[in-house]
């Protein structure tokens, strides 16, 4: 049974009634970040029922040591982990003497969340009644300031309905805080320095092993009926902990307010012996500002996101609340100014997979940055992963891979590999092949090729070199085949000759050939200087066609479909539908031998191959293809959905692609995985904006030149998308019977629509 408690809403999340067993997932879903930081929607005051604390700082990380009982040659020494960062948003609430606290309230009443997207912010408010049978009123609001990414801000208001009574807010910070997902019980942080100047509090620490430095910092102001009183708080402090208390005697009716500034500056941005005289230049500009000024800040800053990253749907608010929840995640995730960062599985809103940098990024985010931004952005991603390309070769090196091939780790921080788990650290090798696929898109859609000379080929050279030498001759076939592998669909692990793998080697070796050709022909010197720096040879390269032009695909000509690997058809082929509900989902409910044993498909996999090269394959090949595999496909992975909802489009079937859209845009707001507690899916929210936009939009580049083959949802009255197209920005609005295309700026494009020629002029709308 899927969660149905958020209410429909086209710009806002929203969340009505007090239930204490889904505070978690609403500590998920209501997360906050701007980029260089985030943090889980936990409450500011104590909270004694189930709950999981995180805030976290963009790069900043841990190498936590693998646990494991048994060890091999290569095996990663540490997973690395996006670290709980000290925590500055609490405020303690004592109501004469008693420390306020919604677990132990006697009735709570109103209770409503809100986190609004259009203008990012989130806010809480409710009616309690105290053990004491005190009645209050509480509204808090906070923010991430995008505008000032080190700051955050939040408004705590208290009215006192029923009684007078003394009202104490202890605003605090703390470093002493633990990882929910610590290995060893570890300590991650070592608090270096704790201390007060006017009123301010900052805590100075640095992350073991890694050596971060931060200074987490905090001001705060109180106001009686929105009028500031000089109230001298006193201060406490501790080993690693600083309060500061306020308090004021108030009247029934009357509203105290706690005003709270505070965040990160780290030794990324700042030298260290800096670093707590930058947190109180923050503190000063912000206090200076004021919370109301630093709000409407934000909700421009958010404004001008929104300009080009939104979709607009009408007549379906639960999809048009669903997409927007996903663009306003990637945003609060990653915003792209920073080469150093990357887009970690769950942002900022949780700590599973250790908030490291997977595959993900190239298979699935690229384009949505890349569009909805600009060129730049996409290329300080592409450009994260040339800056790791020494490390990616020392992992092959690991396993014995020679020559300069590279292996790009499955989960990294810095370059290196840090996954621990064998079938997929080792086996899940098709990885690489994304870094590629990457370089290509980014090439095909920006028309930028210069990429490819500076830095791109390198990166293809190293990862050739690796399929090179990872596919092996069998005589027995007279073909190359690559063995042990764990393709996207992990509910198959170290099979042979995986068709998806096997693809995506041979493609990355041809296309590494032509480009070669191209910058040799266009590019003499930087061809001279990468042929001299990587030693490639001729009798090299002649290797490489030899294993692209006899790679080994399984095939059946019993169901006239490539098959996910060679043993596929020894399974007992039971579809999805024939499955108990009850075993659902299947990880969570059989052992891991029964799953591997089992047809079942926990993503696409020979289908994610049909959507990265649509035009090496024909339609009808497609719907076999999709009909032999989608029935089998349990969709257990968030990355599944958003790829068969694109093929359902081009296979004209637009009440499934419908199905699979609102299961990838609704994934976590109705946690069809029963797992939103852990944070939410950021990664494949990218992939629900390729559904509308490359699924329902048909939006493709056909030989350097944008075609779009629109279809629009049953029941949809209209939707429209905005992408940044080389520094072309063209609006697109779909409706039944007729889809309008606007440009800004001054210059004309040349599209194709539905495979017919189109010229759009800027500020001309244009109908079809």
């Amino acid at each position: 049974m899927n969660q149905d408690y958020i209410k429909p809403d086209s710009w806002s999340i929203i969340e009505e009634g007090f239930e204490s067993e889904r505070v978690k997932s609403s500590e998920s879903l209501f997360s906050i970040g701007n980029g260089a930081m985030g943090q889980r929607a936990n409450f500011e005051e104590e909270y004694s029922g189930p709950t999981f604390q995180g805030s976290y700082i963009a790069g900043v990380y841990y190498p936590d040591k693998t646990k494991v009982g048994w060890w091999k040659n290569g095996y990663p020494e540490y997973f690395a982990k996006v670290l709980n960062a000290p925590n500055w948003i609490g405020i303690n609430l004592l109501i004469n003497g008693e420390s306020f606290d919604l677990f132990k309230c006697t009735e709570v009443k109103d209770f409503r969340r809100e986190l609004n997207m259009k203008e990012g912010w989130y806010e809480r408010s409710f009616v309690a009644t105290t053990p004491e049978g005190i009645d209050l009123a509480v509204k808090v609001v906070r923010f991430l300031s995008i505008a000032r990414n080190e700051l955050g801000a939040i408004k705590f208001d208290v009215e006192l309905l029923n009684s007078d009574a003394t009202v104490v807010f202890e605003p605090y910070i703390d470093s002493g805080i633990t990882n929910e997902d610590a290995n060893w019980e570890e300590k991650f942080w070592k608090t270096l320095d704790v201390s007060t100047r006017d009123q301010r509090g900052f805590i100075t620490s640095k992350t073991l092993k890694t050596e971060y430095h931060t200074t987490a910092f905090m001001q705060s102001q109180v106001f009686k009926n929105g009028h500031l009183v000089p109230v001298e708080a006193s201060e406490v402090l501790f080993d690693e902990k600083i309060s500061f208390r306020y308090s004021l005697d108030a009247q029934k009716g009357e509203k105290i307010t706690l005003q709270k500034f505070g965040g990160y500056v780290t030794d990324m941005n700042h030298k260290r012996e800096e670093l707590v005289s930058a947190a109180a230049n923050v503190l000063e500009q912000a206090v200076s500002a004021g919370f109301d000024t630093l709000l409407n800040e934000q909700k421009n800053a958010w404004s001008k996101i929104w300009e080009m990253a939104d979709i607009s749907i009408e007549g379906d608010v639960k999809a048009q609340q669903g997409i927007r929840f996903n663009i306003f995640q990637l945003n609060q995730t990653y915003l792209g100014e920073d080469a150093r960062l990357n887009i970690g599985p769950k942002g900022f809103t949780g700590e599973k997979y250790g908030g490291s940098t997977y595959w993900d990024t190239e298979a699935y985010c690229i384009p949505f940055y890349m569009a909805t931004k600009d060129q730049h952005v996409a290329r300080n991603l592409l450009t994260y992963r040339y800056n790791q390309l020494d490390k990616a070769i020392e992992n092959a090196k690991k396993l014995g891979f020679t020559n300069g091939a590279a292996l790009y780790p499955m989960v990294t921080m810095n370059g290196e590999e840090s996954h621990n788990e064998w079938e997929i650290t080792f086996e899940e090798i098709h990885r690489n092949g994304a870094m590629v696929v990457a370089i290509k898109r980014y090439v095909d859609f920006t028309g930028d090729f210069s990429y490819i000379p500076e830095k791109g080929l390198e990166v293809m050279i190293a990862i050739a070199r690796f399929w090179q030498q990872r596919a092996n001759y069998s005589t027995q076939k007279d073909k190359y085949v690559i063995l042990g592998v764990t393709g996207p669909n992990e509910y198959e692990n170290n099979v042979n000759n995986n068709w998806y793998t096997n693809y995506i080697a041979k493609w990355c070796i041809e296309y590494t050939i032509a480009a070669i050709d191209s910058v040799k022909n266009e590019f003499s010197q930087d061809h001279d200087r990468i042929m001299a720096k990587t030693g490639l040879t001729a009798e090299e390269l002649a290797r490489w066609q030899e294993v692209a032009e006899k790679m080994y695909f399984p095939y059946s000509e019993e169901y006239k479909v490539f098959l996910q690997q060679d043993n596929f058809l020894d399974k007992e082929i039971i579809p999805v539908s024939e499955l108990d509900k009850t075993q659902r989902p299947i990880n969570q409910k059989w052992s891991w031998d029964r799953i591997l044993r089992s047809c079942y498909i926990k993503q696409a996999d020979v289908l994610q191959g049909f959507y990265f090269f649509e035009d090496h394959f024909s339609m009808e090949e497609l719907e076999k293809h999709f009909d032999f595999y989608e029935p089998l496909t349990v969709h257990e992975s968030s990355l599944s959905p958003c790829v068969h909802s694109i093929q359902a489009a081009v296979l004209d079937r637009m009440d499934q692609a419908y199905k699979f859209y609102l299961r990838t845009s609704r994934l976590d707001l109705d946690d069809y995985n029963n797992e939103v507690k852990e944070g939410c899916h950021i990664t494949s929210m990218a992939g629900t904006w390729m559904s509308i936009v490359e699924g329902f939009g048909g939006m493709r580049v056909v030989d350097g030149q944008l075609s779009f083959n629109p279809k629009i949802p049953n029941g949809w009255e209209a939707f429209s998308f905005k992408i940044n197209y080389r520094n072309k920005i063209l609006k697109v609005n779909v409706a039944p019977g007729k889809t309008s295309f606007s440009l800004e700026g001054n210059e004309a494009i040349e599209i194709l629509v539905k495979g017919k020629a189109v010229k759009v002029e800027p500020n001309h709308l244009v109908c079809v």
